[in-house]
């Protein structure tokens, strides 16, 4: 049998890639707060004035558009965090290659689709769906884990 944590091994190879996959797109959020930051001349400090466009740039940390998307990143972090630790263990209990990889591509476009009905406020439960799909995928995996450990 080859290495669990190889590139050798399918189930870590999925892994890899669906949480490779998943930090870029929590990192895409950052340079989303900063787009929107920069497009609306508003900044959370007074140093960052100078990379406005003009002289109406301004601090503020309450302006929705930006608030949006950085509750949006730390949903991210909430839920994608966890998937790395609890998917990195799940994948050394050896699980069936194809359920692994199915629990790894539901919480992966799960979390697309969070950010674009969070982006484009699609009206509830849309959110709540991508939410709940992937918080799922997490949790049947922690179970999975909790099983094998309990033998």
């Amino acid at each position: 049998m080859s290495a669990i944590y190889s590139l050798t091994n399918p189930i870590f190879t999925n892994f890899a890639f669906y949480a490779a996959a998943s930090t870029i797109k929590m990192m895409a959020m950052s340079l989303l707060t900063s787009r929107q930051r920069l497009a609306k001349n508003i900044f959370a400090n007074p140093e960052d004035i100078a990379l406005g466009s003009n002289k109406e740039a301004k601090v503020t940390l309450s302006d929705p558009d930006v608030e949006r998307i950085r509750r949006n990143h730390l949903n991210d972090i909430e839920n994608i965090l966890p998937f790395f630790v609890i998917g990195a263990l799940y994948v050394a209990t050896n699980p069936t290659p194809v359920v692994a990889l199915w629990h790894f591509r539901v919480f992966f476009f799960s979390r697309i689709f969070h950010t674009i009905a969070y982006q484009l406020a699609l009206p509830q439960p849309s959110r709540s769906l991508g939410f709940t799909a992937g918080y799922v995928a997490t949790i049947s995996m922690a179970v999975q884990l909790f099983r094998a450990l309990l033998k």
